[in-house]
């Protein structure tokens, strides 16, 4: 199983609607905080070519984009095949 990390903050609607697909979907999830660890922070800029949103989401590494990308995805069947990583 892949490892999935969704980069977040505590006030995002659209990181609490992610996180419930994710799970909803069965796909388990880390979550870094990027408003309260500065670390996440400086690791979602560099993994997602500075992007200023939340939620940011990586798959083993590779960044994948927001909630848009990740429903583009499963709705394409590609999700699956990145989780099966």
């Amino acid at each position: 199983m892949s490892k999935v990390i969704i980069y977040s903050t505590g006030t995002c609607p659209i990181c609490d609607k992610t996180k419930s697909l994710l799970q909803k979907w069965h796909i388990g999830y880390e979550e870094k905080r990027v408003d309260l660890d500065k670390g996440a922070l400086k690791e979602m800029l560099a993994i997602s070519d500075h992007a200023r949103t939340v939620p940011q989401l990586a798959i083993d590494g590779k960044w994948i984009g927001g909630f848009n990308e990740l429903t583009e995805l499963h709705m394409e069947g590609e999700l699956d095949a990145l989780m099966e990583g």
